[in-house]
């Protein structure tokens, strides 16, 4: 069992009676896990450093638990903390930046792929049944699951270039930080020189739902006539949160790449994450 799960199982009693100092990351674990992750390479030493302790604090507070008799141990879950984090790494002292992920405590992996039962009503009134395949999901206000096969290094199958399945559950942890995920994460007063959090969000609204309105189209475009396809999964077409998440992961993953086939969304998300908008060659 890793350490970090066994100080997890107390997490409530000693949050509250014990705070204590977040435990060092050993030398090791640290530089294997940068490793394992080529597209981390891209932080400056100042980047890693902050991240580093973002790690520490997210793990002193966390709980993790491995479903199906998987046994969680400290490069599992300093693998999972340093995508989580990663998006926070411009946003204040770890203290502040981790405030974002204050809606939740557990972090539950399974083996593999999991399968979720799920009940829709259509618009004549009938109620379906499915099961849905999933290699993460994160609930608001709940707990963030994912699928060990999808996130571990190496990655899984069935996922692309600029894949990442954990920046995605936590991109939408962000999403969700004013009570819903629909694609606009809250913006502060003054993002991107707008004087009040409205026309922040109404300017970011606007270059966003352009941007997937045509990545929609070219999708349909190369689903019935052979057009090229996007160079986006597929996936971020099925909601305006879910072309966020997306565009997230190739953000972190595949910057050169991502900023390439959306010129417009870079400044955004350059912007979002405080990061300078400067080369990256990934």
């Amino acid at each position: 069992m890793s350490r970090w799960r066994r100080i997890a199982q107390g997490l409530q009693r000693w949050r509250t009676h014990a705070p204590g100092a977040p435990r060092p990351i050993p030398d090791s674990l640290w530089q294997a896990t940068l490793d394992a992750h080529p597209f981390l390479q891209q932080l400056t030493p100042d980047e890693r450093l902050q991240l580093r302790a973002l790690c520490q604090h997210f793990l002193h507070h966390k709980e993790f638990t491995g479903a199906h008799g998987l046994v969680i141990t400290d490069a599992m879950a300093l693998s999972v903390a340093t995508q989580a984090c990663v998006l926070l790494i411009h946003w204040g002292t770890p203290q502040q930046a981790l405030r974002w992920y204050d809606d939740f405590v557990g972090i539950v992996i399974h083996p593999d792929d999991m399968v979720a039962r799920r009940t829709v009503v259509d618009e004549a009134g009938v109620v379906h049944h499915y099961n849905e395949t999933l290699m993460g999901e994160a609930m608001e206000r709940g707990p963030v699951t994912l699928s060990w096969s999808a996130i571990q290094p190496g990655g899984h199958p069935g996922l692309g270039a600029g894949s990442n399945v954990v920046i995605h559950e936590f991109a939408h942890k962000l999403d969700m930080a004013h009570g819903g995920a629909d694609g606009c994460p809250p913006l502060p007063a003054g993002f991107m020189g707008h004087s009040s959090a409205q026309q922040a969000r109404q300017h970011w609204s606007r270059v966003w739902m352009a941007a997937y309105e045509d990545f929609c189209e070219a999708l349909a475009a190369h689903e019935r006539f052979g057009q090229p396809a996007p160079w986006l999964d597929a996936y971020a077409a099925t909601h305006p949160a879910e072309f966020f998440a997306v565009a997230c992961e190739a953000y972190w993953v595949a910057p050169a790449a991502f900023a390439q086939a959306q010129p417009t969304l870079r400044p955004l998300l350059d912007a979002l994450f405080q990061r300078p908008a400067t080369p990256r060659t990934m």
